[in-house]
């Protein structure tokens, strides 16, 4: 799998080019913010709709699929209970992203551009999620490029700790 990276913007986003965009929201956080925000926005807040009817609830293991088009640029939007914020931690981040992937592999896509669990409130280091979402990965059917929204920052923090990792490897090689 090869990340790539993107603003947390409506403009970054509108730039890509891909079937699907995945997204989390939590069952204990309103309104909606990160990813799951800027398409509420974009979707005249149709994500809190489906929030305020109980239709969707952010429960650990939900994922509801919407039409992103005409108004996002995205064919499909998945958004992916998380669960409660206030139970966050590197188990639910785990449970999760293999549940992205799952899902991933029943559409047949091979690229999504996804904003992480627990990323946009920095609940789990931007290293740390990568490390877990390239070995979640390994362990499914290939996946060619997932795009990941962060901010710029995390995108060096990332970059720099995978060129790490990779001089990790073949030191023990």
């Amino acid at each position: 799998m090869e990340l790539r990276f993107c603003n947390p913007e409506l403009a970054s986003l509108d730039d890509l080019d891909t079937e699907i965009l995945a997204c989390t929201v939590w069952t204990d956080v309103r309104p909606l913010h990160g990813v799951a925000g800027l398409c509420d926005w974009r979707l005249a807040g149709g994500l809190s709709a489906l929030l305020r009817s109980a239709f969707m609830t952010g429960k650990s293991g939900e994922v509801v699929m919407l039409p992103g088009k005409p108004r996002l640029t995205f064919d499909k939007l998945l958004v992916f209970g998380a669960g409660a914020r206030s139970e966050f931690g590197e188990d639910a981040f785990r449970k999760t992203i293999l549940h992205m992937l799952d899902v991933m592999d029943g559409l047949g896509a091979r690229v999504a551009v996804a904003e992480l669990p627990g990323r946009p409130d920095e609940l789990i280091a931007a290293e740390r999620a990568a490390d877990i979402l390239l070995a979640s990965a390994g362990r499914k059917r290939e996946h060619d490029v997932w795009p990941l929204v962060e901010e710029p920052d995390a995108r060096k923090r990332i970059t720099q700790h995978m060129i790490e990792e990779r001089r990790r490897v073949r030191r023990v090689i």
